[in-house]
Order: C-alpha cells, then sequence, then structure tokens
C-alpha cells in the first residue's frame, strides 16, 4: 500500500503530512481547499512509478512525471502548482511499501524536474482516477481530443480512464471479492453497460432492451465503470483506486450501497483515495469502520490551512461538514420540541 505521504507548497496546499494511510482514505473539506488537487498529486505519483520501466519505456522517472503533472494539471508550465507568495519549493515524498519517492520544484520550473529521487521497484498493477463526470458519453471524444488534437479540455485523469475502459473484458475465474462486488455492482444497476462493436458506443443493456449511454441515468454510468475495469482485469489486487465525489449524481442509498462495494474490494486489497464533501459518504464509512474492525479507513480533514488525519473507527472529526450537519440536525429537534 501507500503507507505515508507529505505534501508542502502544493496549490493551496501549505502542509499536509499523513503518517499512516489506510485501506481506504477519505479526504473531506470545503470547496478550494485542496481535496482533488491532492488527489491529482497523489496519483500523478503513482502513475509514474507505474510507467516508469514498463514495456518500452524510455523516458527518465522526472519526464515522465513532468509531463503527467503538466496533462492532469493543464498548467502552463508545472512551476505554476508552487503556492502563491511560497518562500520555499513544491515537495512532495510518499512511502510505498518500504520504498521511498519524492520530488520537488520551484515556481520557475517549466518542464524540467532536477530534485527527483524513485525506489520503489517497478510495478505491474495499474492506478486509476474515476472523476465526478462520467467519460462512457464522452469516451471517443476524451481520445480524440488528447490522442489526436493533443489539445486541454481533459486532463490526464480522463484520458487514463477512457483508455482503461476501451481494453476488452476478460473471460475466466476472477478472484472472489472482484465477482462478489461485480454481482453487487449489477444489482444497484439492474443491468449492465456493454461496448457495441458495431455501433461504436457504449449502451445499458437491461434484458433484452438496449439504450443509447445518452439517456442512461449518470449514476448508472458512474458505477458501471468500476463495473468495467473490473470486468477487463486493470483493477487488480494491488491497484490504487482515487474518486473524486464518490457520491456525484447517486442517491443516497446507492451512496451507500457503492461505499459498501468499496469496502469489500478493499478487504481484497485495493486501496481507496477518495475526496468528498458529503456527509452521507462520511458517516457512512464511519458505520463500516465500526463494523469491519480488519479494515483501516482513515480521514483527511482540513479546516483553514490545517490539515488532521484519524482513524474513523475512533469517531468522527471535528470539521465544519461534521459539524453543519450536527447543528441542522440540533436545529431540527429544537423545532420540534416548540
Amino acid at each position: 500500500m501507500l503507507n505515508n505521504f507529505e505534501l508542502r507548497n502544493f496549490g493551496p496546499i501549505h502542509q499536509l503530512k499523513c503518517e499512516s494511510a489506510g485501506n481506504i482514505n477519505l479526504i473531506i473539506g470545503g470547496n478550494s481547499t485542496g481535496k482533488t488537487i491532492l488527489l491529482k498529486a497523489l496519483y500523478s505519483s503513482m502513475k509514474t512509478i507505474e510507467e516508469y520501466k514498463r514495456g518500452n519505456e524510455p523516458r527518465k522517472t522526472s519526464e515522465i512525471l513532468a509531463d503527467k503533472l503538466y496533462w492532469t494539471f493543464e498548467t502552463t508550465k508545472i512551476g505554476d502548482l508552487v503556492r502563491k507568495g511560497a518562500d520555499e519549493p513544491l515537495s512532495l515524498q510518499l512511502e510505498f511499501g518500504e520504498q521511498q519517492f519524492s520530488f520537488e520544484f520551484g515556481k520557475d520550473t517549466a518542464k524540467s524536474i532536477q530534485n527527483i529521487e524513485n525506489n520503489i521497484s517497478p510495478r505491474e498493477s495499474n492506478s486509476i482516477f474515476l472523476p465526478p463526470k462520467e467519460v462512457l458519453s464522452l469516451h471517443h471524444i476524451i481520445l480524440e481530443s488528447r490522442e489526436q488534437d493533443k489539445t486541454f479540455g481533459f486532463d490526464n485523469t480522463y484520458l487514463d480512464l477512457a483508455r482503461a475502459l476501451r481494453q476488452s473484458p476478460k473471460k475466466g475465474k476472477n478472484y472472489r471479492q472482484f465477482a462478489d462486488s461485480r454481482r453487487h455492482l449489477q444489482e444497484i444497476l439492474d443491468g449492465k453497460i456493454e461496448y457495441d462493436e458495431n455501433w461504436g458506443n457504449w449502451q445499458f443493456k437491461k434484458g433484452n432492451q438496449k439504450f443509447s449511454i445518452g439517456v442512461t441515468a449518470e449514476g448508472i454510468k458512474k458505477i458501471s465503470i468500476l463495473d468495467t475495469l473490473l470486468e477487463n482485469r486493470y483493477l487488480d489486487r494491488e491497484s490504487l483506486v482515487f474518486i473524486d465525489e464518490p457520491e456525484a449524481a447517486l442517491h443516497p442509498s446507492a451512496i451507500a450501497k457503492f461505499l459498501d462495494i468499496i469496502a469489500i474490494l478493499a478487504e481484497c486489497g485495493i486501496q481507496f483515495f477518495m475526496a468528498s464533501h458529503s456527509y452521507f459518504v462520511i458517516k457512512k464509512l464511519f458505520l463500516i469502520a465500526q463494523k469491519e474492525k480488519n479494515l483501516s479507513i482513515m480521514i483527511t480533514s482540513v479546516d483553514g490551512d490545517r490539515w488532521t488525519t484519524a482513524n474513523l473507527r475512533e469517531g468522527l472529526p471535528n470539521n465544519p461538514i461534521v459539524d453543519e450537519s450536527i447543528r441542522l440536525y440540533e436545529e431540527e429537534i429544537e423545532l420540534a420540541l416548540q
């Protein structure tokens, strides 16, 4: 697993240190506090580690990372990622297994990262990032804009996901937890997403009927993406999955079921990092943490400039999202007693 990490002067993040990451990791906070930036920073690092020396990849670690940061954050120069007004460089360090990966650069850096250290052995497993907006209906547009036109618009999280989804399904037995998860996912969906080779698009199949992906609910498309990545074996038991706003386009009951499935996959070995501002997500993961004693579910929260990390098994943290939910509950009780 990704065991721990530290970021300094990375976008709006002044300093964030997580000394113990868990099987499931939730990042909460208000808008523009750096939740998505944290996910993308960790994702870019992991994809760099995974692509280094994979297949015929000739590039150095520094070249891969610079490209990842450039296309993931879509900045004119990667030095723009350095926190505004910071006197020190941007830096990130992480420990994967017992091996280290770190880098740093200043605000004038264009595309060349000099200070980088990678002691992590080449990986065969894949990380993936699930952005808030679904990609199935935009699949061809994403691939065309990036692979042919090479323009900003869809960052690397969308491109990587679109490429992962176009891998063909694989036959044969899968891990039991993966098979169980897929069955639960399809129960939520009450159907299945399939790629139609003849028409060159995704469709939702329910019984003997097929529906255009354009008229399929956003929540169905979102859950189907995870099901597809399990079916085509892009994900395995050593994968890392980053999810930005798991609650997006999902009904509260579907959110709860979706997180139950994530817990099953985490127990199987997949490590999850999620960013959210939903009390439903926080509360459901809190309940899972109380029930599943073999799972470590960590929550990293931000209040102002201060980031803290705690184990959800020990209780809900003090945070504006939690505080506001409690305030509304107390207001409801007060009105009921009048």
